[in-house]
């Protein structure tokens, strides 16, 4: 279960900073009250993808319990690297256009965003970040743009995945049983059929991380990412 968990939360994450921060440059006509500067540019030698300060500052108000008022050079310097990501897909994305999402996807989105935080303290940090409020029509743009991206995701990552009752087993076998046993040692061990769901669950979430990182290596060798100014 250990290993269950840990597969999906990384890859939440991963999908989670990779998605939220869709299309993110236009945080820049956003947010006038930040002082700005471009630190990064991605090009597929069509188009060109910015990264700006103030999107590494929206980037950092995303994840609870970190400082959008004096972040640290190690805070700016993931950001920077998961826009740098983001901005890969984005480029990616373009190629595959998908149906535009509606305003209940959105409003559902932003509440699924809203619940990791304490009441007012999202729009707050967006207040301190350039939006007016979640009802900003950039953030609900962005966000449109965020389930866009994440589509793209599900299309390109997890549609063409393909596990067999043989994955299932040894997957069972030797990983599920044992973290079970260890954490659990006086409970009764489920069997394969009850515990198939979350054994499906964590091969998928493996696979598609491990695709996720194969995607992005091969996209970076296409593509020309270009640092202006240190973080």
């Amino acid at each position: 279960m250990r290993e269950f968990n840990r597969l999906k939360t990384a890859f939440l994450v991963r999908a989670a900073l990779l998605l939220l921060i869709a299309a993110a440059s236009v945080v820049g006509a956003a947010a006038q009250r930040v002082v700005d500067k471009t630190v990064a540019t991605v090009s597929d030698g069509v188009r060109t993808e910015l990264i700006t300060y103030s999107d590494l500052l929206w980037q950092i108000a995303l994840q609870p319990g970190s400082s959008v008022t004096a972040p640290t050079s190690q805070e700016l310097n993931a950001a920077l690297q998961v826009l740098i990501n983001q901005r890969v897909f984005a480029l990616e994305a373009e190629r595959l256009p998908r149906n535009a999402p509606t305003a209940d996807e959105i409003a559902a989105e932003i509440n699924r965003m809203l619940s990791y935080f304490p009441p007012g303290e999202f729009e707050k940090r967006l207040v301190q970040v350039g939006f007016k409020s979640v009802k900003d029509d950039n953030f609900e743009r962005i966000i449109g743009q965020r389930i866009a991206i994440d589509k793209y995701l599900d299309f390109r990552f997890r549609s063409f995945i393909v596990i067999t009752t043989e994955d299932e087993a040894k997957y069972f076998r030797d990983v599920f049983v044992p973290e079970f046993r260890r954490r659990n040692p006086e409970s009764l061990l489920p069997t394969l059929d009850e515990s198939r769901p979350a054994v499906r669950a964590a091969l998928q979430e493996q696979r598609v991380s491990a695709s996720i990182d194969t995607f992005l290596e091969d996209a970076k060798r296409r593509v020309e990412i270009v640092i202006l100014s240190e973080v």
